[in-house]
């Protein structure tokens, strides 16, 4: 019974903090102690509290009454807090507003979750320039640029479509546009459905056979499909 009571006393007017803040703090240059405050100041916010004094703050937290100023007026030059005058029917009042907290947080949220897509983008031109054994033309980069960011075109599609034209002999960009246009019209957006597009095709020309002549007679030589999505 007692540890029902102190569950229903935890759970009691909890205050919800977003975790992508604890995620973020550190990388957009937030310390421990203007965490906690934002905190405190979220949770006040959320109880209709919308200008808490400083000796609110200062009694929910380990800071006096001039650290906790000290650390408000940092936060507002720092662009992560604002104060907004209201007028209610002639009445003025103030409030904190954590709306420039909450656009930083998302922002460096999107940041670094570029990051990685940045890095594989960056990696694909040397690994274009790695099969071509020269570095790229500015026509090239170009076209690489607009798979990406006009045709929406992924990464791991544009490297299935290189290396289809390497299996192929056919090491240009005309021919991997030529792939990636083909692969689109299909609605193919993924390595995977490339890989079934694939499956589907070798189902059909299995078996298929090229006659070749050897001196006088004629024989027949089977060619195997090269199933370059499974390498």
């Amino acid at each position: 019974m007692e540890n029902k009571k102190l569950k229903e006393m935890i759970l009691n007017g909890n205050i919800m903090i977003p975790t992508l803040l604890l995620e973020t703090y550190k990388t957009m240059g937030l310390n421990e102690k203007s965490c906690m405050l934002l905190i405190q100041l979220h949770a006040f916010i959320i109880k209709g509290i919308c200008f808490p004094s400083l000796e609110d703050l200062s009694h929910k937290m380990t800071l006096t009454r001039t650290e906790c100023a000290q650390l408000l007026r940092q936060l507002i030059q720092q662009g992560y807090l604002a104060i907004e005058q209201n007028n209610d029917h002639h009445l003025y009042s103030e409030s904190y507003s954590l709306d420039p907290l909450w656009e930083r947080m998302v922002s460096e949220y999107c940041k670094t979750e570029a990051e990685p897509n940045q890095q594989e983008e960056e990696s694909l031109y040397t690994i274009f320039e790695n099969e071509f054994g020269r570095p790229l033309s500015p026509i090239e980069c170009e076209t690489l640029s607009l798979w990406l960011e006009e045709d929406h075109h992924s990464v791991q599609l544009i490297k299935g479509a290189l290396r289809e034209a390497v299996i192929s002999g056919k090491l240009n960009f005309r021919y991997i546009d030529r792939i990636l246009f083909d692969w689109k019209k299909k609605g193919i957006t993924t390595l995977e459905q490339a890989k079934a597009h694939g499956e589907k095709i070798r189902s059909h020309t299995k078996g298929y056979q090229r006659p070749v002549k050897e001196k006088e007679n004629q024989v027949q030589q089977t060619f195997p499909l090269y199933n370059w999505l499974e390498k």
